[in-house]
């Protein structure tokens, strides 16, 4: 069997306790079911800038490039916060995305039963909730020139971020969100400004363009971003598939992860281009989660982001959709047996730490395995 190569990059603050159930699973996998997973470490944000001077070093570069996929955990933290700019933690995940051009990046929100009632918003809005935003990952006014602080004089001052897309940007973040809401509910909603941006206009232009090119069984609406915001938190199960370009995701994907009851619940994906030799794409996941410095260290950081994360590894790198499939019941099964790490229990409830939620899953996965 050929090997699978992951390269892992705990990161800061619980990132190395949530990415180490991970491995728990990758070995297991590898002695139970001969999965053929070749795993090798490096380091990312405050930790590489302890150790190199960088957010990431040139080495880990390297194996990233030369990985079928990326596990990442979280960066970042309050020791870090007076870096220079250019090496904060947070310039390791953004070179990452760009130098490997993963430019589409998978958001999930799903709600599973047993937590229905843990979220802000009433149970029978989100019961059942399983929706997914598209986010373009590359482009957008994170990428675009000129980004700039400019001196006026006179105490004062200008800064300067960029809103820029092409066209083959826009299509290929859309059809992405076709290509993946055939698999679904075959819907998807495509979401920007174009009342007050250009950048809006072009955008609805092409992704009605390509729709009718290429997509035409899929249903296809248009929603203004803010709009789309208010809609997600007051009916979010109208919606299927969402795409929509780098700003306007990071922050709707945000809305649509605390509908869940918890950032510490959902994963995602950031995938490239397919090869055109080998058809593989390059790509990295991680838990939508913070590095919570605050919690650091304890033991009782929930990891289920982080396995779900890798559950999305086995589904869009390896094309393990079984193996994905009972790692995500096994995580459904686990909650449903009551188990909760403290940031989705109810208040007075009995938890458990990082280690033992991850046991428990590698428990029921097992279980699930030899059924």
């Amino acid at each position: 069997m050929a090997s699978r190569k992951l390269l892992l990059l705990p990161g800061d603050g619980i990132g190395p306790e949530a990415m180490a159930e991970v491995r728990k699973l990758v070995a297991l996998m590898n002695e139970r079911f001969g999965a053929g997973f070749e795993t090798e470490e490096g380091l990312v944000g405050g930790s590489a800038y302890d150790a190199h001077g960088q957010a990431v070093s040139e080495a880990d570069m390297a194996k990233a490039m030369a990985a079928d996929a990326v596990l990442f955990g979280a960066v970042g933290g309050p020791k870090w916060a007076d870096v220079p700019y250019e090496v904060r933690p947070e310039a390791g995940l953004l070179r990452l995305r760009k130098d490997l051009e993963l430019f589409a990046n998978l958001r999930p929100a799903i709600c599973y039963p047993a937590l229905a009632a843990a979220s802000s918003l009433r149970q029978e809005v989100v019961e059942g909730l399983d929706i997914l935003i598209v986010r373009e990952l590359t482009g957008g006014v994170y990428f675009g020139e000129p980004k700039e602080i400019i001196d006026l004089g006179n105490g004062q001052k200008r800064g300067i971020d960029t809103q820029v897309y092409d066209t083959y940007e826009i299509e290929r973040i859309c059809g992405v969100a076709f290509e993946l809401a055939r698999t679904r509910r075959n819907k998807v909603c495509s979401m920007e400004k174009h009342n007050v941006m250009k950048s809006g206009v072009l955008w609805k232009e092409v992704a009605t363009a390509t729709h009718k090119a290429r997509y035409s069984d899929v249903e296809l609406t248009h929603m203004l971003a803010d709009a789309g915001g208010m809609q997600l938190v007051r009916w979010p199960k109208q919606f299927d598939v969402i795409v929509t370009d780098n700003l306007f995701g990071d922050m709707l994907s945000d809305v649509a992860a605390m509908l869940t009851g918890s950032l510490g619940m959902l994963p995602s994906a950031s995938l490239g281009a397919p090869d055109a030799k080998t058809g593989k794409r390059k790509a990295l996941y991680e838990p939508v989660h913070g590095s919570a410095p605050d919690i650091a260290g304890k033991g009782i950081a929930n990891p289920i982001a982080m396995i779900a994360s890798f559950a999305m590894c086995l589904r869009y790198s390896f094309g393990m959709i079984e193996e994905a499939d009972r790692l995500e019941a096994a995580i459904a099964a686990v909650l449903a047996d009551g188990l909760r790490t403290a940031d989705i229990a109810a208040p007075g409830a009995q938890t458990i730490g990082t280690t033992a939620m991850g046991d428990a899953i590698a428990e029921k996965f097992l279980a699930l395995s030899a059924a």
